[in-house]
């Protein structure tokens, strides 16, 4: 049975109990219609019986109807009277009842009447007899009274003809119409198997289709569904992720590969004689240390995006936002004294890392010296707003258009697609600033208009009490 598919077995299910139903059916209606038949008969033979023992006209024994067998016995068992009333049609030949020769008279039940049905099979095969045996009280003698149950035999056999007939005709329409129903039934698991071997084949976009929350099947279909969508999801995030990491490495290792030219250049112009001639020296030992910088900050912000993708927790204190923003911005005036750089400051205390909220706002500066031309004029604010403290950096610079917007803060990203270092950026400023933020629960966004400039907000939660 475990080997038979559910089809088969809920249809075999369904099979078996109408059977078992019809069967039973069957059974009850054969014995009380049989049962009904005989008692019938066994009322006509009491009504015979009764009116035998009337004296007939002449004194005599009345006349049996036609079709009954009627036998006197002592009470001995010998046999004083037996006869077969003739049949109703003429010329109709009625097989008597094959009588025992030894027939114990009845016992008197608690009545006082001693009487007894039996069946009597016919003579020469013919057919069955129902007989009525009775003790005469006074006449010392048995009287047996028997009459043909030719008619009884046939309706019991029509009716199991009947019966056999309709339950053929009965099972072979639940049989066609239990195919019909399980099929229908069933039709969303054909769905589901098909769609779970089309996503098995890689297309990870199939759903199953009509799936409704009426039966059981509808609400597994949409079950899966929503686990479809989320294994989706994460098989794009995975390939995201994977997408993302190996452009990452790409371009780290293109960023680090320029470095480490220039560094094994300047080896090699020490090996073919820099050591000897002093300018040669001193230039190869410093474009040597330069270089090493320049890697070591690029190192450094690398590790430093590892440890926040990791979720490694960051240095939690209670930090004026306000003052660092304004050390910040003192810093980039040294730096650039020929831009114009304004400054509104509201106090705004947050918690969290002080050292790298200042990274942030140093890398919001330093990107618009890189990318705006001298002397164009900046403006940083600091204000509170629904519970968040808000970094304003806004610049005169040539802007960026809605695709530069989407991919500013992704890591090595630059709206300048060539390769040249000019500025000395490497394009994780940004990133950096994106992921220090969201470290401290904040959030970080960017507007801009072409040829007029942009402006990047960072909202950090305000600190509820001592952190």
């Amino acid at each position: 049975m475990r080997k038979l598919s559910l089809r088969a077995r809920l249809l075999a299910a369904a099979v078996v109990v109408a059977a078992v139903g019809l069967v039973a059916a069957n059974v009850a209606t054969y014995s009380s219609l049989r049962s009904f038949l005989f008692d019938r008969s066994d009322r006509s033979l009491d009504e015979i019986a009764h009116e035998l023992r009337r004296p007939g006209p002449r004194g005599g024994i009345r006349a049996a109807p036609p079709g009954t067998f009627v036998q006197v016995r002592s009470l001995d068992g010998s046999v004083v009277l037996a006869t077969l009333a003739g049949a109703t049609v003429p010329g109709e030949s009625i097989p008597s009842p094959d009588v025992p020769e030894t027939l114990a008279p009845p016992v008197a039940d608690a009545g006082g009447e001693a009487v007894r049905y039996f069946t009597l099979d016919g003579r020469d095969g013919g057919s069955r007899y129902r007989a009525r045996a009775s003790v005469e009280d006074g006449a010392g003698a048995m009287l047996v009274v028997a009459r043909s149950l030719s008619d009884v035999d046939t309706t019991l056999q029509r009716l199991l003809l009947v019966e056999l007939v309709v339950t053929a005709v009965v099972l072979a329409a639940i049989v066609a119409l239990g195919l019909w129903l399980v099929r229908l039934g069933l039709r969303p698991l054909d769905a589901i198997g098909e769609t779970a071997a089309a996503i098995a084949a890689g297309d990870l976009t199939r759903r199953v289709e009509r799936a409704e929350e009426r039966t059981e099947v509808g609400r597994l279909g949409l079950a899966l569904n929503v686990m479809l969508a989320r294994i989706e999801a994460s098989f794009r995030a995975q390939e995201a992720s994977e997408e993302k990491l190996r452009r990452f490495v790409a371009d780290a290792s293109h960023e680090l590969r320029t470095p480490l030219a220039a560094v094994r250049a300047y080896a090699e112009l020490y090996d073919r004689g820099a050591a000897h001639r002093p300018d040669d020296l001193e230039r190869s030992m410093r474009g040597i240390g330069r270089e090493s910088e320049r890697m070591s900050l690029l190192v450094d912000d690398l590790l430093l995006l590892a440890r926040l993708d990791d979720g490694r927790p960051l240095e939690r204190a209670r930090v004026r936002l306000d003052e660092v923003v304004a050390e910040a911005v003192d810093t980039a005036r040294a730096v650039d004294p020929g831009r114009p750089l304004e400054l509104r400051a509201e106090e705004a205390v947050v918690a969290g890392d002080r050292d790298r909220l200042r990274q942030i706002v140093d890398n919001l500066l330093a990107n618009v010296r890189a990318h705006t031309p001298p002397g164009a004029p900046a403006s940083v604010s600091v204000t509170r707003r629904d519970g968040s403290a808000e970094i304003a950096v806004a610049d005169a610079g040539p802007g960026l258009d809605e695709e530069q917007l989407a991919h500013v803060f992704e890591r090595f990203y630059r709206a300048d697609p060539s390769r040249t270092r000019v500025s000395g950026g490497v394009g994780l400023g940004l990133a950096i600033v994106a992921a220090v933020a969201e470290a401290h629960g904040g959030t970080v966004s960017a507007s801009s208009t072409p040829g007029e400039g942009t402006t990047f907000t960072i909202a950090l939660p305000l600190a509820d009490g001592p952190g």
